[in-house]
C-alpha cells in the first residue's frame, strides 16, 4: 500500500520515509512517529491504517540520524538495542526530519502528528515547537513529564496505560495538571498497548484509543 521515500532535512540531513496514501482525496495528512524500534513492520501497517481512513500517512525514519535501516523487533535485545540508539538522538534535530515530513504531508491538507512510545514523546515536543501542525496524539510518550513546561501549538490527545512500568502514575498526573485543558486518557493497559506485535498488546484498549485519535483528528485535520 505504501512506498519508501528519501527526504532532505533542512541540515541537509537524507534519510528515508515511509509513506500511505488513501485510495481517494485525502483527508488531510498526519506525520507518523514511531517507536524505539524503527519504522519496523509495525509503524508501515499503522501508516497502512491510517490511509484506509483518509489520510495521507508519513513515517519518518528518526533513527536515520544515528545508524540507517533500523527495524527492530520487541525482544528485550531489541528493547536495548533500540534505547541504545535512541539515547545517541539530539530531540530537536528530530525535529527537524519531522518539518521534512510535514512539507510531505501537506500535499494531504491540514496535518496532525501521531507518536508511540519514544515518538510520543517526540509527537508532544513537534506540538510545542514546529509550525504547521493542526493536531497531536502522543502515545505513552516516557519524556514528556520531563517537557510539561511547554506551551502546545495545536490540540493535543495524550493516551497512558495505568499499568506501564516505564511511565508512573504520578508523571501522568504531571501531564494532566500542568495541561488541563488537553485531552488526556488511562487505559487499563501497559506500555504498548497499541501496538499488535508487542507481548503488552491490549486489543481493546488499542481499538478504543484509535477510536479517539480518529475522531480527533476528524475534528482538527479531517
Amino acid at each position: 500500500m505504501g512506498k519508501t521515500l528519501k527526504l532532505t532535512a533542512a541540515d541537509k540531513h537524507e534519510f528515508s520515509a515511509y509513506r500511505a496514501d488513501p485510495s481517494g482525496k485525502p483527508k488531510g495528512g498526519l506525520v507518523v512517529i514511531q517507536e524505539i524500534f524503527g519504522v519496523n513492520h509495525h509503524m508501515r501497517g499503522v501508516c497502512d491504517k491510517f490511509a484506509a481512513s483518509g489520510y495521507l500517512a508519513v513515517a519518518p525514519a528518526l533513527f536515520d540520524r544515528a545508524e540507517r535501516g533500523i527495524e527492530y523487533g520487541y525482544q528485550q535485545a531489541d528493547i536495548e538495542k533500540g534505547r541504545a540508539v535512541m539515547q545517541k538522538l539530539d530531540l530537536d534535530k528530530a525535529l527537524t526530519d519531522v518539518k521534512a515530513a510535514l512539507a510531505v504531508a501537506k500535499e494531504g491538507g491540514k496535518v496532525g502528528i501521531v507518536g508511540y512510545c519514544w515518538g510520543g514523546t517526540v509527537a508532544w515536543a513537534a506540538a510545542c515547537r514546529v509550525d504547521g501542525l493542526s493536531a497531536a496524539a502522543s502515545y505513552y510518550g516516557g519524556g514528556v513529564g520531563n517537557l510539561v513546561g511547554e506551551k502546545p501549538k495545536c490540540p493535543v490527545q495524550f493516551h497512558f496505560g495505568d499499568k506501564d512500568q516505564s511511565i508512573p502514575m504520578d508523571t501522568v498526573e504531571k501531564v494532566k495538571k500542568a495541561h488541563p485543558g488537553q485531552a488526556l486518557y488511562v487505559y487499563n493497559a501497559g506500555h504498548g498497548f497499541f501496538c499488535d506485535e508487542r507481548g503488552s498488546y491490549d486489543a481493546e484498549a488499542a481499538k478504543l484509543a484509535l477510536s479517539r485519535t480518529l475522531e480527533f483528528f476528524a475534528k482538527n485535520v479531517g
